[in-house]
């Protein structure tokens, strides 16, 4: 069985495994991993991580909550 897709998608989280032990605190981890998981959303939905990452954030100050998951990088 080949699994080198997986693989490569994993590398850049297993290589920097180490460094995510100085996270700073447990919570901090917890950032850490869902702002990966959402780079990650957009990269496999075609989304230029950076860019999304960008536009949302300068969207998030005035963006209602009620509207918030229209920011996930699902939507394109």
């Amino acid at each position: 069985i080949d699994n080198n897709p997986i693989e490569n998608a994993i590398r850049p989280i297993a290589i920097g495994k180490k460094n995510w032990l100085f996270a700073g605190s447990e919570r901090a981890g917890k950032r850490a991993a869902a702002i990966q998981s959402l780079l990650a959303t957009a990269k496999l939905n075609g989304i230029e991580p950076s860019q999304w990452l960008q536009a949302t954030l300068e969207k998030l100050p005035t963006w209602p909550n009620s509207r918030i998951d229209e920011l996930l990088p699902l939507h394109g």
